[in-house]
């Protein structure tokens, strides 16, 4: 029996081995071969808006966190797919219309945000 598991799960190892060494050689080569001159305008804080080492109790501007908010929930979204997809076989109709139904309130409240005026930037 444990040779059977492990004959199973050979072929994720090897898997998970190349994509190791691929992407150690990949980080690797950066270091090797980029130029390492950072200068200011790199090093500065650009993901929130505000310098990262300033006052706590800054004001900020809270569409940042409704974009990751936004950012999350449709992403999950797509995690909700992948396994739907591959087991579609299995689950047949009623898998498939309790799918459509999750993914018309997803889209219901993708457009209510829209019309709202959520995805701008203004």
């Amino acid at each position: 029996m444990l040779s059977t598991l492990a004959a199973d799960y050979l072929p994720i190892l090897i898997f998970l081995g190349i994509a190791i060494f691929v992407a150690g050689a990949a980080v690797g080569l950066s270091f090797i071969l980029a130029k390492q001159n950072p200068d200011p305008e790199k090093s500065s804080a650009y993901e929130c808006g505000f310098p990262a080492f300033s006052d706590a109790r800054a004001k900020f501007d809270v569409r940042f966190y409704l974009v990751s908010i936004l950012f999350i929930i449709f992403d999950l979204e797509i995690a909700f797919l992948f396994p739907w997809a591959v087991s579609l076989g299995e689950i047949g109709l009623v898998g498939f219309w309790s799918m459509m139904v999750f993914l018309s309130v997803l889209t219901v409240g993708f457009i209510y945000e829209w019309k709202k005026g959520a995805l701008e930037w203004e």
